[in-house]
């Protein structure tokens, strides 16, 4: 099979479309064929060998959407041919890619159908999305948000989930004016500059605060949101993506008197909870979103751009932060037509 591969860290031209053996899914995972991969910033930052790097060489990848081709021993639930969505955590960049079978979520389910594409999108920033509002910052309703880089991935469906979950004041930042405009039809009430958003918040909210901050940016906003946090306000941090070295995530630089002004400093990590230990807890805020609120993203994923192959080079460069590419695949086409004529269908699950 084809898959894009890194062997040596750097730019976007370490990445290289080669030949590699077809995997096969051990017990406990199934194999997709893959029609669509989401590129995330994460990825950038593992080319360029900073944080999330994996050992030389790797395929890429966090997130897919295609058909199961084949299942692993002790796999219940799932069938082959079933058009699913899966949390990779690597190898996405390929042709076929395995998954656990816990992380990964089907798309034909009894709340109707999400279409590949956009649910290319899904297996990590919409868990993420959820998991930070609902168990890490136990939003209430009524209570204010404030979403840093709420046009990127997390903060378009961030701003969308909070409004769901009927949250009072939304706001979000953002680095240019362009990406205010994007990120207003998300859900917020005000999006403001990132550079002036101290004084931005607490005019918007007559100097008391807010209640939530989302923060995946790093310094000087993670120091600055402990600043503007109500009493009994939640930061949660949840990413780094202003740093390029691979520094560790950690707590704000100046936290100042968080202790005796009562507030919380909060963590997330979506590849923690991907681990066997707690892989049931990121399937199950996958569900809940799925359950409940299913039809609310569909059709909502941004930059769902149809590229070619030979175009995903020139899109993983710096300025990437998420968007899906599809991928071409002739085992693919073999397989469609297979369905085509009814036999994935009425065949057993293939095991291996």
């Amino acid at each position: 099979m084809r898959a894009i591969v890194v062997s040596e860290f750097g730019g976007p031209e370490v990445l290289s479309v080669r030949e590699v053996p077809a995997p096969e899914p051990r017990p406990g995972q199934v194999a997709i064929e893959v029609a669509y991969a989401g590129v995330n910033y994460a990825e950038t930052m593992a080319r360029r060998g900073g944080l999330h790097k994996g050992q030389l060489p790797f395929i890429p990848g966090l997130e897919v959407a295609g058909h199961i081709n084949a299942l692993g021993e002790g796999v219940e639930g799932l069938r082959v041919g079933q058009p699913v969505a899966a949390f990779t955590m690597s190898g996405g960049y390929a042709e076929v890619a395995l998954a656990q079978a816990i992380l990964t979520f089907p798309l034909d389910g009894p709340g109707g159908t999400i279409d590949l594409t956009t649910a290319a999108g899904f297996p990590t920033i919409v868990p993420t999305a959820y998991d930070l509002l609902v168990r890490v910052a136990r939003l209430q309703r009524g209570e204010s948000v404030l979403i840093h880089a709420a046009a990127g991935g997390v903060g378009i469906i961030a701003g969308q989930i909070a409004r769901h979950l009927g949250a009072g004041l939304i706001i979000g930042t953002v680095s240019s004016l362009k990406k205010a405009t994007y990120a207003r039809a998300f859900g917020y009430d005000q999006v403001i500059l990132r550079d002036d958003f101290l004084q931005g918040v607490r005019g918007l909210t007559s100097g008391r605060g807010v209640d939530i901050v989302l923060e995946g940016v790093g310094e000087p906003a993670r120091s600055q949101s402990l600043s503007i946090l109500a009493p009994f306000g939640r930061l949660v941090i949840f990413g780094n993506t202003s740093d390029s070295v691979g520094r560790p995530q950690d707590i704000p630089l100046t936290p100042g008197a968080f202790l005796a002004e009562n507030k919380a400093i909060m963590g997330y990590s979506i590849g923690s909870l991907s681990s066997s230990a707690n892989s049931s807890r990121l399937n199950s805020a996958s569900a809940s979103v799925t359950r409940e609120s299913r039809q609310l993203f569909c059709g909502s994923s941004p930059y769902c751009w149809r590229i070619a192959e030979a175009s995903v080079l020139s899109v993983m460069g710096s300025a990437c932060r998420w968007m899906i590419f599809q991928v071409p695949s002739s085992r693919r086409k073999r397989y469609v037509t297979r369905r085509a004529i009814g036999l994935n269908s009425s065949r057993p699950a293939t095991r291996t």
